[in-house]
């Protein structure tokens, strides 16, 4: 089994490399497959769009997103979630300056509170520009030298000490092999690699001072000598390959982080190393091989550079002004570099405050230049509730898959699961603890609800009824379904509210908690209850430092509605439980509608027996024992009255009705209807309430329920419940605490 492992690394390295080849067989490789010769802003988009699309719910809206930003790579570790319009809004950028129509001289900045996704971007673009160097399209190359063979009297080094068992040096700062090429031959070979991507190949960039001494070396020795095609001579298989690298931190991605030091020109473009000077031969000069090229520029040549927690480096900012445009840097006053990055920082809000300093002066601003450069992207909390969910589970356990899910009742069902985690536990070693179903989901709806800007809810709907809008797209009211863009949000959803770092923490402190301090009755259990965790966010807000006291005295006023969805969720699982048994199938239901709509429209019912008249008992049936809608009083004999003919036109035949009118290219028949393709038919023909459960279990005592008399119906029923709660799900424990939790409030209005 070890070999196989060995041979799985083996081939892995295999598909990352190829052998060094000579400038002519890179160009015609560039010629075949022109995406090797990309430029670095094009390379960084080309490697987003490689990945594709999918098509998620944000913000009530539907966005297509570049699935390069779920870290595929990774299998979502380092997945960024949400934010999608502001991720399309950087590749449009992208690919504006790639085109070269605009923008090229832009710094792209990415801004927002902590605990935003800004680090898992920086993560995300390092992981996928790895990955995407290692397939055949993204292949990377730069260029390495060996000039002994041109001479004996000295070598070519850089950094250290001269290895002679290796006498090739590779360019210390990714150069292209177009840069090779004098400006004008260039240019007929990038205009030969053709547009078919509407973005073409731009390659301005000269020699880095490292490869181009090695250049000159070899030019004056073969002037010298008098040798005739000299550029053939210079580039030679001899003295000149083109090999592939992984782009990596270091090698095509630059990253200055917030602790990194020294000089602004340390820093960006790397230092000179002067003892060094004295064993060289820097003929009269310094030399480009006394240089130490590990600034963030230097390493970010070629693709990136990202400079991470940027109000650490403010300094810097205005040292970067030019570098977009002009793409050249100076190492020395004698000696400059050209750059072809893609500059890219990062901060939280702080930035803002240091770049605001000055406003006051008006046009005397000196940070007026700055600022123009700066495009800004914003990154928000998430304000959809299945993303924060997501997030919140990922923050709590190894989970790293992206959810994608075939439809909302998918995502919604995700959103409801418990959780069940190892802990360490001082007494007992490691026990289990139990995020009871929707506990997570409550968490994350009191997130995203404190995140929410209240003065632009759904018409006369609050908070609550905005965020499930926000995660659908829609909401569903009986028949009726309100679509997100019936509403106009306007206002500043995300820019505030409870992180998601705050939540964890909080999670985390209640799964180390002895079980019988937070259930005296269930001391063996370890159940960690959605009301624990809101109850928990809530009394912590006031001693967080994260929070102001008018946005805790604000999330604290919001905590009611959350619970209170909350409670309506768990009280629907305990109702469908209840009644599991007492459920109408999928043949019975097709049935009643198929009966309704023949009714409705004065047409016969085809059976076995041939065309039939609609049923008026079948339809009374099912509407008095099934629905439990209406009592024999609504009727005569068989015949409905008016409200019951209402019901059936309002909800059932109206709802018939759309979903024809949704499938109208299709060959519709009602009796080819698959009624769980109807979302409001099921809403209102699988709909449970405690009126059901009255009429079918006329005996049962909600106040017996945490301790009911033996061979009591209401012993019997609750026993079906908590299997039924279990198969859905629910442990034992955390079936039996919701239960308790529902039934005693449902024993307040029993009577």
């Amino acid at each position: 089994m070890t070999q196989d492992y060995i041979a799985a690394g083996d081939e892995a390295l295999a598909g990352a490399y190829e052998e060094p080849m000579s400038l002519a067989e890179y160009v015609d490789a560039a010629l075949e497959r022109p995406s090797i010769a990309a430029h670095a802003p094009k390379y960084l988009l080309e490697a987003i769009e490689s990945m594709g699309t999918r098509t998620v719910i944000e913000e009530g809206e539907e966005r297509e997103r570049y699935r390069f930003f779920d870290d595929p790579a990774n299998d979502g570790e380092h997945a960024i979630l949400g934010n999608t319009a502001v991720l399309n809004g950087f590749v449009d950028d992208l690919r504006t300056i790639a085109a070269d129509r605009g923008k090229r001289e832009k710094i792209l900045w990415f801004d927002g509170p902590t605990a935003t996704g800004k680090s898992e971007l920086k993560r995300c673009l390092i992981n996928g520009l790895r990955e995407y160097s290692k397939t055949d399209a993204g292949r990377r190359y730069t260029v390495e030298w060996n000039v002994t063979s041109a001479t004996e009297e000295r070598g070519l080094s850089y950094g250290g000490d001269v290895d002679d068992e290796d006498d090739w040096y590779e360019s210390p700062v990714q150069s292209h092999p177009l840069s090779v090429f004098p400006e004008a031959v260039r240019e007929r070979i990038l205009a030969d690699l053709g547009d078919e991507t509407n973005v073409p190949t731009r390659v301005t960039a000269d020699l880095d001072p490292f490869c181009r001494e090695a250049y000159d070396l070899l030019e004056e020795r073969y002037r010298r000598a008098g040798r005739a095609n000299l550029f053939s001579a210079i580039t030679d298989s001899r003295h000149l390959r083109v090999k592939n690298y992984v782009v990596d931190v270091g090698r095509g991605i630059g990253v200055l982080h917030s602790e990194d030091d020294g000089s602004p020109k340390e820093r960006l473009v790397g230092s000179w190393m002067p003892g060094m000077l004295r064993e060289l031969d820097s003929r009269g000069r310094k030399n480009p091989q006394a240089f130490s090229y590990d600034g963030v520029l230097s390493q970010g040549n070629g693709l990136l550079t990202i400079v991470e927690d940027a109000s650490q480096h403010a300094d810097l900012l205005r040292k970067l002004l030019n570098v977009p445009d002009e793409g050249r840097v100076k190492l020395d006053k004698g000696i400059g570099m050209d750059i072809d990055t893609q500059l890219l920082i990062i901060s939280n809000p702080d930035l803002d405050v240091e770049l605001d300093k000055y406003a006051d002066r008006n046009g005397r601003d000196p940070l007026k230049a700055l600022k123009r450069r700066l495009d800004k992207h914003e990154f928000g909390y998430l304000t959809n509730l299945s993303l924060e969910a997501e997030l919140l589970r990922r923050e709590l356990t190894n989970e790293t898959a992206v959810w994608e899910a075939e439809g909302y009742a998918d995502l919604e069902s995700r959103v409801r699961e418990g959780v069940t985690l190892s802990m360490r536990d001082g007494r007992d070693g490691v026990t289990e603890r139990e995020l009871a179903p929707h506990t997570v989901e409550a968490a994350a709806l009191y997130s995203v609800v404190t995140r929410l800007d209240g003065e632009d809810t759904p018409g006369d709907r609050g908070l609550v009824d905005k965020a499930l809008l926000f995660d659908r797209g829609y909401l569903q009211e009986g028949d009726e379904r309100i679509e997100a863009d019936a509403f106009d949000f306007d206002g500043d959803d995300g820019s505030h509210g409870i992180p998601v770092t705050y939540t964890r923490d909080i999670v985390a402190d209640l799964l180390q908690t002895d079980a019988d301090r937070q259930h005296p009755d269930l001391p063996v259990e370890r159940v960690v209850t959605p009301d624990d965790v809101l109850d928990a966010m809530a009394d912590g807000l006031s001693d967080a430092p994260v929070f102001s006291r008018a946005e805790a005295a604000e999330y604290e006023n919001r905590l009611a509605v959350v619970k209170s969805h909350i409670y309506d969720r768990q009280e629907a699982d305990v109702l469908d439980a209840l009644l599991a048994e007492k459920g109408v199938d999928e043949e019975t239901v097709a049935e009643y509608v198929e009966h309704v709509f023949a009714w409705a429209n004065d047409e016969r019912v085809t059976t076995d027996r041939g065309p039939v008249d609609p049923d008026p008992l079948l339809l009374k049936v099912f509407e008095t024992e099934h629905l439990g809608r209406f009592d024999d009083d609504a009727y005569r004999g068989a015949d409905p009255t008016e409200r019951v003919e209402e019901f059936r036109r309002e909800k059932v035949i109206t709802a018939i009705n759309r979903y024809a009118w949704e499938n109208r290219d299709e060959d519709f028949a009602i009796e080819n209807v698959d009624v769980s393709e109807i979302p409001v038919i099921r809403a209102v023909l699988d709909a449970h309430d405690w009126r059901d459960v009255k009429r079918l279990f006329e005996e049962l005592d909600p106040t017996q329920w945490t301790d009911p008399p033996s061979g009591t119906e209401t012993e019997r029923c609750k026993e079906r419940t908590l299997a039924h709660l279990e198969s859905q799900g629910y442990s034992p424990a955390s079936a039996e605490l919701t239960s308790r939790k529902v039934m005693r409030e449902v024993s307040y209005r029993w009577d």
